[in-house]
């Protein structure tokens, strides 16, 4: 069966034309736990299963103003004001 890519301006899936899953995703042993720190440079490596903590969006407060962190359907990541 052939795969034909949907215009991004259509509304609507096409039956048979779901998107593929997302491949699985390689993770390095310096994100193997909830938050860890790397040797060097220092920097926090999170994983977002324990941001989203099982949900598809999470708030983020930083500097008194809010953050919306979303993972769409597909998988990806948005982060908005």
């Amino acid at each position: 069966m052939a795969t034909h890519r949907v215009p991004s301006s259509y509304g609507g899936p096409i039956p048979g034309n779901e998107p593929a899953a997302p491949a699985p995703v390689q993770v390095p042993p310096s994100c193997a736990a909830p938050l860890h720190r790397m040797a060097a440079p220092a920097v926090a490596c999170v994983s977002s299963g324990s941001l989203l903590a099982g949900g598809n969006e999470v708030l983020i407060e930083h500097r008194g103003a809010y953050y919306r962190l979303k993972q769409t359907s597909l998988g990806k990541l948005i982060l908005t004001k």
